[in-house]
């Protein structure tokens, strides 16, 4: 009796380990990074070979650890019996270390042991804007005016693999992200900057994390007609075409009343003064409005557009133009945008 039960001790013990090594060789990383830069964002992937032996998994990084990835759920890529599982970290100043990763299936619970990724500091540029990407590229870019000595420049950004957030340039007189989004690898952001208005060539680079090298980007500041580039007149207020019409409809006038007095028919009377009273409503006065301390002033009426700046005290202003949601006003001379509904006096 106490030899079978030495027997079936010994077998246990054996079909744990088994199935111990077996969970290991299950779950390994694939692709673990040796050496990365501060702020880059790096992949982790760990590859499972045997998909119907361990079912869906659940991956969790030790809690107790600051170091997390981006996104909880894996990206899972499928290769024949072999899965692979992609988090994205984003490496700060200090060697970083990635936790125990605990898995969890319908036949496997196992973890793999933390591993060391060394963060090397990167050469720094002038024109260096603080992205480090594997690409990134400009898919549209605007300018308008921001003010009489400055343009603002919007630039459609899509990157992978990028820490867009920390996107800037040194010598701008003001720059920002807007509208960030990321999904996985790929990141995308709408990125505004003000220049002077003498700069024709905005150029900057962005550290290549593939090429191990610095990329050089630049879009034109030329400032395109106000009625595309600003979405119905934002800057300046009155625009050519409304002197025209204005012009048009005096001369419209001026001949009705001519050939009232010279034929005596009321129908150019009729029109005449038709013509006249919407001649008059070009030059009634807009109506004013009362905005808010602190209220956001964008660039145009829409949810992702730019802050341009913000208003620093309580402003009583001329209506210079509606949109759904928003108001347009001039808060100083020369700078003109448009403030949410919500940002208006309550009195």
């Amino acid at each position: 009796m106490k030899l079978l039960r030495t027997l079936w001790l010994s077998i246990s013990l054996l079909l744990a380990y088994t199935a111990f090594l077996s969970a290991q060789s299950t779950f390994k990383y694939s692709y673990m990074p040796k050496k990365v830069y501060e702020n880059q964002l790096f992949a982790v992937t760990v590859i499972s070979s045997d998909e119907l032996a361990t079912g869906k998994p659940q991956f969790t990084f030790d809690s107790s650890s600051q170091t997390q990835p981006l996104f909880k759920t894996p990206l899972v890529v499928q290769n024949g019996r072999d899965s692979f599982y992609t988090f994205y970290f984003k490496a700060f100043h200090d060697d970083i270390r990635i936790p125990r990763l605990f898995i969890t299936s319908q036949r496997v619970d196992t973890s793999i042991e933390p591993k060391n990724v060394l963060v090397k500091t990167l050469k720094q540029r002038e024109d260096f804007c603080q992205v480090l990407a594997a690409d990134m590229k400009i898919k549209n870019s605007q300018v308008s005016n921001y003010d009489e000595k400055s343009h603002i420049v919007t630039l459609s950004i899509e990157a992978f693999e990028a820490n867009l957030e920390d996107m800037t340039l040194k010598k701008a007189e003001e720059a920002g992200i807007d509208s960030l989004t990321r999904d996985n690898a790929k990141v995308a952001a709408e990125f505004y900057v003000v220049l002077p208005v003498e700069e024709k060539v905005l150029k900057f680079t962005y550290f290549n994390t593939i090429k191990k090298q610095y990329v050089f980007l630049e879009v034109p500041v030329v400032v395109a007609d106000a009625s595309v580039s600003t979405q119905s007149d934002l800057n300046p207020k009155e625009d050519s075409f409304e002197k025209l019409k204005k012009y048009t409809f005096m001369s419209l006038a001026a001949f009705f009343l001519l050939m009232f007095l010279l034929r005596r028919d009321f129908f150019y009377l009729v029109f005449g003064v038709v013509s006249i009273i919407t001649l008059l409503t070009f030059y009634i006065p807009h109506k004013k409005i009362c905005v808010k301390q602190g209220a956001s002033l964008y660039i145009l009426p829409t949810q992702t557009s730019t802050v341009s700046t913000k208003i620093d005290e309580k402003l009583d202003t001329m209506l210079l133009g509606e949109r759904k949601g928003y108001k347009k006003v001039e808060y100083k001379e020369g700078i003109i945008g448009w403030v949410k509904n919500e940002d208006l006096c309550n009195d």
